[in-house]
């Protein structure tokens, strides 16, 4: 049909340049961030770009649905702008009656946004977090770049290798400075190499000279050794606390049913919801004002979006510190956008007024002293 055919052709243009712009956008800001956290050691700069894929693949589900609504309210605007609306109208064609060609376009969007946000989103948050992760359960020496001073990983000692031997796990000219709750030490020696004893990293100097000092006192004690070991980490650690709800798969969060998995579970299943709901919003939406300019309309929808994504945050800390249930909020947030966009869009197909213009007020007024020849 011509008139589901030349809607979809448009939206599929207009929805392939504004997620292509979006995506620019974000990964602009994905990598800036990526770059501060390289930077401050958090992620290994070799994987800068693996990481930068994982972020942005996380927020697709959200990109997806904001071109989405940009490529309608941008397409039934420039309708309305160029009296293409007032065609179809005359033609037989109400403005409910275009609820279904955009359904019809935004159906596999809407199915890809519910994958992203069901199966996507845990699957790259776990990515991004093992990579994280190993890079800061390395081992102390690991950290060490030779000719660089390296921070541990506990903050209370500064290493620096003059010289690594290649092949090995060791160096030459190793400094070490420590401070403990008591003391602060100095070590330096000749020559290291690190060593594997019962699951625990063992840094075994030779040759070398140790300083240590009492905190609040003046006093100096200086040893020398041919030998000297130092625990600097273990060989694999675990993490030991529980996973966060937000590395956890979706039938995870279903079984273990806690305040945080719930949060999680309700700002997943809102994405999805929110796409759909996207799509009322901006045939109830979409209009144009002369007065406004082009871009006037626009901004306003975009500002809806904010409001709408915001409290769709707002609800999962709800959740999660347990001032509003899972189900209740589901119905309310979604439930009642939903409605209220439905009685939106029935109000300007049926040309209801909420309140009648001055002039009809006053002509209103007038009838009955027309008919009494007043």
């Amino acid at each position: 049909m011509l008139f589901q055919s030349s809607i979809r052709r448009e939206l599929a243009r207009s929805f392939g340049a504004t997620l292509v712009a979006l995506i620019t956008i974000v990964l602009t800001i994905v990598l800036i961030r990526t770059l501060a956290q390289a930077s401050r050691g958090t992620i290994n700069p070799q994987d800068i770009f693996l990481f930068m894929a994982y972020s942005a693949l996380g927020r697709l589900p959200t990109l997806l649905t904001l071109s989405l609504f940009v490529a309608l309210v941008s397409t039934l605007s420039r309708m309305y702008r160029d009296s293409e609306m007032a065609v179809w109208f005359t033609s037989g064609q109400s403005l409910i009656g275009f609820l279904q060609p955009l359904f019809r376009f935004a159906c596999p969007i809407l199915a890809l946004t519910a994958l992203m946000s069901m199966v996507v989103w845990p699957w790259a948050n776990r990515q991004t977090d093992e990579i994280r992760q190993s890079y800061e359960r390395r081992g102390d020496l690991d950290r060490v770049a030779p000719g660089q001073f390296q921070e541990s990983s506990s903050g209370n000692r500064v290493f620096f290798i003059d010289r690594e031997q290649t092949g090995e796990r060791a160096g030459n000219n190793v400094f070490i400075a420590s401070t403990e709750s008591s003391k602060t030490a100095i070590t330096t020696a000749r020559a290291g190499r690190v060593e594997v004893l019962s699951g625990s990293q063992f840094l075994l100097l030779e040759g070398g000279q140790r300083l240590e000092n009492a905190n609040g006192s003046s006093a100096l004690k200086i040893s020398e050794f041919e030998q000297y070991g130092t625990r600097v980490g273990t060989s694999d650690p675990a993490n030991a606390g529980a996973p966060e709800a937000k590395l956890l798969s979706t039938p995870s969060l279903i079984q273990d049913q806690t305040k945080s998995n719930l949060s999680e579970l309700a700002w997943r299943l809102g994405l999805a919801l929110t796409a759909i709901n996207c799509v009322v919003l901006a045939l109830a939406l979409a209009s144009v004002n002369p007065r406004a300019g082009r871009s006037g309309n626009l901004i306003f929808v975009l500002l809806a979006f904010v409001v709408y994504n915001n409290l769709l945050n707002l609800g999962q800390n709800w959740i999660a510190v347990g001032l509003v249930d899972f189900g209740p909020l589901l119905l309310g947030l979604h439930g009642g956008i939903l409605a209220l966009a439905l009685a939106w869009l029935f109000k300007r197909n049926s040309n209801w007024q909420l309140r009648r213009s001055a002039r009809e007020r006053r002509r209103l007024h007038a009838m009955p002293l027309r008919e009494s020849g007043l």
